[in-house]
């Protein structure tokens, strides 16, 4: 059986990636920036997010206490997660 997978070395880059409908929803370059920003996003409102539930450990329930401790971690984790792809990105584009 044939394989029709497209290897990425044939991607083009440039001006040159506007000529194709596929290839323009192809922009390596944006998703880096795009994901350097919203890791940047996720990291300020993670640490807002900390701060709230610090202050908040002795003036409500233990329940809603425990919630904001998982909402941190978990935004905690996105926002590494955002920076990985972010670090993953911009090695893919420059290797192009």
């Amino acid at each position: 059986m044939a394989s029709h997978t497209a290897t990425m070395g044939n991607l083009p880059s440039g001006i040159g990636i506007c000529t194709t409908i596929p290839d323009i929803l192809y922009l390596p370059e944006l998703d880096f920036a795009y994901h350097g920003i919203a890791a940047f996003f996720y990291l300020s409102a993670s640490v807002a997010l900390a701060k709230v539930t610090l202050d908040m450990k002795d003036g409500s329930s233990f329940q809603n206490y425990q919630l904001d401790i998982s909402a941190v971690v978990f935004s905690y984790v996105a926002t590494l997660l955002y920076f990985i792809h972010t670090i993953l990105s911009a090695i893919r584009w420059k290797s192009f």
